[in-house]
């Protein structure tokens, strides 16, 4: 049975997540609190942990919450990298990856659940990208002054584990979408 529930405690922190967006933009290009910075992204972290934890255990998994969920982290992702990119030009790059991949994943999942009417979760090969990328901006803010040569392997390191990821969901929904044409 799909749940439609709108309202609930995961769907309320995921859209807190989002809210949080603005006060990281502004503590770290406005006040360059650096600490602050981190210490909002590891609140972000710790509600979408809690969210999914919540979800799966008081059985609150929504379909609502299947996308805000995933929209909440790649905003977050994707706001932070921006905000890194005025300091560290190259990490450009895994947001263009990030970007590209969305792009695809949102058009061929919104396909797949037209098609099949199922709303898919993430996979292993995501939340391994997440988990690296995650880690990645963090030692960027955290490590204000980190060397070029660790911060551009980071970057490649995420980078490739982003590209793998978009080759097994490309891969999933094309399977999908071929199936059931």
């Amino acid at each position: 049975m799909k749940n439609k529930k709108i309202f609930t405690i995961p769907n309320i922190l995921s859209f807190f997540r989002l809210c949080l967006l603005p006060c990281i933009v502004y503590f770290y290009i406005n006040n360059k609190d650096y600490k602050l910075t981190v210490l909002l992204l590891l609140i972000s972290g710790f509600t979408d942990i809690l969210d999914g934890y919540i979800a799966r255990t008081f059985n609150m998994v929504s379909d609502l919450g299947k996308i805000l969920d995933p929209v909440a982290d790649k905003a977050t992702q994707a706001i932070t990298l921006l905000c890194l990119i005025t300091r560290f030009k190259w990490l450009i790059i895994p947001l263009i990856c990030i970007i590209i991949k969305e792009l695809f994943m949102a058009i061929t999942g919104m396909l797949v659940i037209k098609k099949t009417k199922e709303v898919y979760s993430a996979k292993w090969h995501g939340k391994l990208a997440t988990f690296m990328l995650d880690a990645m901006i963090m030692i960027h803010i955290f490590f204000y002054n980190i060397p070029f040569f660790i911060s551009y392997i980071l970057m490649i390191i995420t980078t490739f584990l982003i590209l793998q990821s978009f080759y097994y969901y490309a891969k999933d929904n094309l399977q999908v979408l071929k199936k059931t044409s």
